[in-house]
């Protein structure tokens, strides 16, 4: 290859098939058609002010400078007291807790960290665009497994063929974007019990943690006995504390994975904006008062936007946690979700995501297209106000 065709290739080979994020896509058109934006995954509220607070003064005092590339102590001295607190789960902050900048770089970290050339990585379908381009750049191979329909459910004959000497990951989002699926305890068990036999490790996506509906509780997979050595726990503090802006992660695992993680992500970030994780080290730590009207909260904007849609005449599946809703768009006139988004957003003002992006073959999800509520209810009934003049 000449210097001249070198410069004009953009991206290497691995990465080249994704193209920009159908989020990107999305929110661009929505900015540019005056939409309400309901496709892109942040809200348009901040969360507390007395973590804007704690931050700014820890900006004013310094130092700002570089801090440990595992993270602040105290920010995972809390995090380990919150898995005690709401799962019963002991970790040593020391060695078993690495805070990266937000969930997505610790799944860059997780990956890059652990992932040989060749090896395979199973993907529950539908899945977050995320999880296939960093597998593809480690060189590894992406497996994917679509959940039973209409209740997506696990397939267990069908994952357990998937699983094989290759296998060397599965990663399981809990709750699930895009459906907001909750996996049971018998799921988490069975995959647990896969990982034991074919000796893989199973990584957690669980940045929704904390917003689950319908007396659904979360079971982290460090609370997995069979997972307990072979599994790592990504959350973030993005959707809990309403600050995706802040990019505040972390991944959780036993001492010897944990430093694998922590091998890569000195090489990717080094370390997370210390002042963001001093403020967040006070947010883990708020009081159920705080977590109980975080999830009373959702509750009723999901109530607002699943009920709107359902008295609009649409099909709606209602979440079991996340703050996204999806609607079935087979009964109306449009080639696939792609063009229903973007007819949505240019000519009814309101922005989606079209859920076939969530699966390998986006046949699996063309009647779907999936909203967020994450939203100030004044935004929410704006977007239904568009909706119902359009349906009317």
């Amino acid at each position: 290859m000449t210097e001249k065709s070198r410069a004009g290739v953009m991206a290497c080979r691995a990465l080249r098939p994704f193209g920009t994020s159908i989020f990107t896509e999305m929110t661009s058109l929505a900015m540019k058609s005056g939409a309400v934006n309901l496709s892109q995954g942040f809200p348009d509220f901040d969360g507390p002010d007395e973590l804007k607070r704690a931050a700014a003064e820890a900006v004013w005092r310094g130092p700002n400078q570089y801090v440990p590339s595992a993270g602040l102590m105290p920010l995972r001295r809390a995090l380990a007291g919150k898995m005690e607190r709401f799962y019963g789960v002991e970790l040593d902050p020391e060695t078993q807790i690495t805070v990266t900048s937000g969930a997505s770089e610790g799944l860059a970290a997780t990956l890059l960290g652990l992932l040989e050339p060749e090896d395979e990585v199973i993907l529950l379908e539908p899945c977050y665009d995320l999880y296939a381009p960093i597998i593809m750049r480690a060189g590894a191979r992406p497996v994917y497994v679509s959940l039973d329909h209409p209740g997506l459910g696990l397939p267990r004959e069908g994952l357990e063929k998937a699983f094989n000497s290759r296998t060397r990951a599965i990663i399981i989002n809990n709750p699930l974007n895009p459906s907001g699926k909750v996996f049971s305890d018998e799921e988490l068990d069975f995959i647990g019990s896969l990982c034991g036999r074919f000796d893989a490790l199973a990584i957690g996506d669980e940045v929704y943690e904390h917003l689950l509906y319908n007396g659904h509780s979360h079971k982290t997979l460090l609370a997995v006995p069979s997972l307990k050595d072979r599994c790592l726990v990504i959350s973030s503090t993005a959707k809990t504390f309403s600050m995706t802006g802040w990019k505040v992660g972390w991944v959780m695992a036993s001492p010897a994975l944990s430093e694998a993680v922590r091998m890569c992500h000195q090489y990717l970030t080094f370390c997370t904006p210390g002042p963001f994780q001093e403020a967040m080290s006070l947010g883990i730590s708020m009081g159920d008062g705080y977590f109980n009207e975080l999830r009373e909260s959702y509750t009723g904007k999901r109530e607002l936007l699943c009920r709107a849609l359902a008295d609009l005449g649409l099909e709606v599946y209602w979440p079991e946690g996340t703050y996204y809703a999806s609607i079935n768009i087979s009964g109306l006139d449009f080639a696939d979700d792609l063009a229903f988004c973007r007819f949505l957003t240019t000519e009814v003002g309101v922005a989606a995501i079209p859920s076939s992006f969530f699966w390998q073959d986006r046949r699996g999800g063309r009647d779907l297209a999936r909203f967020c509520f994450c939203k100030k209810d004044e935004t929410l009934l704006e977007a239904v106000s568009r909706l119902r003049r359009w349906r009317g």
